[in-house]
């Protein structure tokens, strides 16, 4: 199993992932440059690293994960998403719909469409998520 996730990471990386890995490392930067934004530049590294290796790999929500509510969870969260989805997060998931509209002309690609929908789904509300791996 973990070959086959390893055959369909490495396509996915040459079909769209490196460019849309590298979109969100480039929203992380951009969020560094105030201090406020910092925790949105850590959440866009850890999504951009399963925007290029997403096969293995899902986000949850982290109340449902830890089992109780945290910053970016509660209503400041909300807020954070909302702010998040102005600036960021519509030109993000412009960017995955994209990619999922070319890789959805070919039967082959449909997986790599799905995971780019799942990814453009995700930069929309990011806040409150972490990603983890799934259990094989």
């Amino acid at each position: 199993m973990s070959l086959l996730r390893l055959l369909f990471n490495i396509a996915w990386f040459v079909l769209g992932g490196f460019v849309m890995g590298l979109a969100w490392w480039l929203a992380g930067l951009l969020c560094f440059i105030s201090i406020i934004g910092i925790p949105f530049g850590r959440a866009c590294f850890v999504i951009g690293e399963m925007a290029f290796w997403p096969f293995g790999q899902e986000s949850v929500n982290r109340k449902h994960l830890t089992g109780h509510e945290d910053l970016g969870t509660g209503s400041l969260g909300l807020i954070g998403n909302v702010i998040w989805f102005l600036f960021f997060g519509i030109w993000l998931a412009i960017g995955h719909l994209a990619h999922a509209l070319a890789c959805f002309v070919t039967i082959i690609g449909i997986p790599f469409a799905i995971q780019h929908i799942k990814l453009a789904l995700l930069s929309l509300t990011p806040i409150g998520q972490t990603v983890v791996t799934k259990p094989v």
